[in-house]
């Protein structure tokens, strides 16, 4: 043991302090290891990230938009996963009351004329996220590549974007739409093993949606699906320009490469990826 001098801010002056091997490793663990446990949150979790219950500023879409057509795909098995997704407890469309109310005007314009908003994700709960980075790694499962990306390489689905690790949906205010007719025809039940179809192929051709033609399936990773893309038939052109119209006016901003995918601009969590369940 030896004596050493340490200078308190309290006091204002320099104290003689015992130390030895088990006070250096105290102040060690004392100053070092919280700080590695914030370092830990920030990486590997990440900043505005968090696991608390819904937020009451989190609405049920159906509140808000009682008429709204619900197909919400990460509930079931009809996705690019093929399961249903982490965090998806019910076939619930929650999302934040600002982004709720800009749909609300959506639907009132398109009302008159025998159409409706369909949804098929709204927010996503970071844990879903989590899920498809998962599937992502895992190579060897492609069972439901002919149909959702059957050009793409699975291994190339971040480098092209496809899939992060994080997604403006775990936000709350952004919404995979589109435009179906009412009387909304019956959706087309997926029956899980059955033959796929290329989700770029012509409607009539692609699994069968109630929505109106927009050129592709929805969540097909491929180049047609990009909302200016210009080789799509003029039907589906017009379709998706009717959709892309309405949502900007009411204040969200489309996604350059899937003509579903729309953020509110005026987002009320820009920088919060929340966790809690849909439900």
């Amino acid at each position: 043991m030896r004596k050493i001098f340490h200078f308190s801010p309290f006091t204002n002056h320099f104290s003689p302090v015992m130390q030895n091997s088990h006070y250096m490793k105290e102040k060690f663990r004392i100053a070092v290891v919280p700080a590695l446990v914030m370092i830990f949150l920030f990486v590997v979790v990440g900043p505005g990230w968090t696991d608390e219950k819904r937020p009451e500023s989190f609405v049920d879409i159906r509140e808000v938009v009682p008429s709204v057509v619900l197909d919400i795909r990460y509930h079931g098995s009809h996705n690019f996963v093929g399961t249903r997704v982490d965090g998806y407890h019910q076939p619930l469309c929650l999302i934040t009351r600002q982004a709720a109310g800009a749909l609300k005007k959506v639907q009132d314009e398109l009302q008159p004329f025998s159409l409706s908003i369909k949804i098929y994700d709204c927010y996503r709960p970071q844990r879903a996220v989590d899920h498809f980075v998962r599937w992502a790694g895992d190579i060897e499962d492609t069972r439901t590549k002919k149909e959702f990306y059957p050009t793409v390489d699975k291994q190339n689905l971040f480098r092209d974007r496809y899939i992060s690790d994080k997604s403006s949906h775990s936000r709350g205010s952004t919404v995979d739409v589109t435009i179906v007719p009412v009387p909304t025809p019956a959706q087309k039940k997926y029956v899980p093993g059955e033959p796929l179809q290329a989700c770029f192929l012509p409607a009539g051709e692609r699994f069968e949606d109630n929505s109106i033609d927009m050129g592709t399936g929805f969540d097909c990773f491929h180049g047609l699906s990009h909302p200016g893309n210009q080789t799509i038939g003029l039907p589906a052109r017009a379709n998706r320009l009717l959709l892309k119209t309405l949502m900007d006016k009411y204040g969200f901003n489309h996604y350059a490469e899937e003509w579903w995918h729309f953020t509110l601009r005026n987002e009320p969590y820009p920088d919060t990826y929340f966790n809690f369940p849909v439900e």
